[in-house]
C-alpha cells in the first residue's frame, strides 16, 4: 500500500440542537458561507472608510448600501449557483424531475452559475443605486477569495467533491462507499485532496494578490482591474485543478472515464474548463481596459 493520509474524524456538523420535536444542525457548509459574507462585508466597509484608495479619492458608494448590496449578493449567489447546476450539468435531469429544482438542501451548486449570478445582481444594484457596476464588481472580487477558502475547507470537511485517485504521499483516504469505488487500486484508495488546492490556489492566495493590489498598489483606482485579476486567477486555479478533480459523473462513460464535456479522440476539457475559458477573455478585455487612458 502507497503512503497516504486517513480523513480525520471530522463531523459535517458543528453542533445539533432539539427544536419543538425537531433537530437543527449548523453544518460546516452553511458556517462558511455565514462568515465569509461578514469578512467580506468588512472588507468592503474598510475599503470605504479610506477614500484614498479610490479614484479621484472618492468611494463608490456609502457604508449605508453595504447591507442592501448584501442582499443582492446573497440571493444572485443562491439563486445562480444553483440554476447553473441545472443548466450546466444536469439539464436532463431536472427536466424529468422539476420539482427538485427548489431542492438547495439536497446539494447541487455550480461556481460560475453563482458568478453569473452576482454579476446579475451587481449590474441590477449598480443601476437601482445608480452607482458605477464596475467598481462594485472590485470591491466583490477583493472580498470573494475568503468565502472561496471558507468554502472549500468546509467541502474538504464534509468528505465531498474529492479528486481523483493518486498514489501521492498526501492522498487523502475519503470515507464513504463512492470515494473507494476506484476499480484500479487494490486496498484503500487515496485521492487528490482537489478541495484544498481549490482552497490554497482560489482562496488563499489570490485572495492575498488582490488584497495587496487593493490596499498596496491601488488597484481600485483604475476601475476594472481588480475584477479582471480575480477573473484571470479563478479561471487559472479552477483550470488546473480539474486535471485532478474527480469527474463529474453525468460525463462519465466506457469511452470517456475522464468525464470529459467535449473531447476528440481521448482528450478535450471538462465542463469545469470549458466554464472558465469565458473567464480568461474578460480578464484580458477588464486589464486591457483598465489601462487606458483615462
Amino acid at each position: 500500500m502507497q503512503a497516504a493520509i486517513q480523513f480525520p474524524d471530522l463531523s459535517p456538523e458543528i453542533f445539533t440542537l432539539p427544536i419543538f420535536g425537531m433537530e437543527f444542525a449548523l453544518r460546516w457548509y452553511a458556517m462558511a458561507y455565514i462568515v465569509g459574507i461578514v469578512i467580506g462585508w468588512r472588507l468592503v466597509v474598510a475599503t470605504l472608510r479610506r477614500p484614498h484608495l479610490w479614484k479621484n479619492d472618492t468611494p463608490v458608494m456609502r457604508e449605508s448600501q453595504v447591507e442592501d448590496l448584501l442582499t443582492w449578493v446573497v440571493l444572485g449567489v443562491i439563486l445562480g449557483g444553483r440554476l447553473g447546476y441545472v443548466l450546466f450539468y444536469k439539464p436532463a435531469y431536472f427536466v424529468q424531475n422539476p420539482a427538485e429544482i427548489l431542492m438547495l438542501w439536497q446539494g447541487g451548486m455550480s461556481f460560475h452559475g453563482g458568478l453569473l449570478g452576482v454579476i446579475i445582481a451587481c449590474v441590477g444594484f449598480s443601476w437601482r443605486q445608480r452607482i458605477a457596476w464596475l467598481s462594485v464588481a472590485d470591491v466583490l472580487c477583493m472580498a470573494t477569495p475568503v468565502g472561496l477558502l471558507l468554502g472549500r475547507i468546509a467541502n474538504f470537511i464534509n468528505a465531498e467533491l474529492w479528486g481523483r485517485p493518486t498514489d501521492l504521499p498526501w492522498g487523502v483516504i475519503f470515507p464513504g462507499e463512492m470515494a473507494q469505488y476506484c476499480p484500479d487500486v487494490v486496498g484503500a484508495c487515496a485521492r487528490h485532496p482537489s478541495q484544498l488546492y481549490e482552497a490554497l490556489l482560489e482562496g488563499l492566495i489570490l485572495g492575498a494578490v488582490l488584497l495587496w493590489l487593493v490596499f498596496r498598489k491601488g488597484a481600485l483606482k483604475r476601475v476594472g482591474t481588480v475584477t479582471g485579476v480575480f477573473f484571470a486567477g479563478y479561471g487559472l486555479a479552477r483550470f488546473l485543478v480539474e486535471f485532478v478533480r474527480q469527474p463529474d459523473a453525468q460525463f462519465v462513460s466506457e469511452g470517456n472515464p475522464l468525464g470529459l464535456a467535449l473531447h476528440v479522440g481521448g482528450y478535450g476539457l471538462t465542463m469545469g474548463q470549458i466554464l472558465s475559458l469565458p473567464m480568461f477573455a474578460l480578464a484580458a478585455y477588464l486589464v486591457i481596459r483598465a489601462r487606458r487612458p483615462a
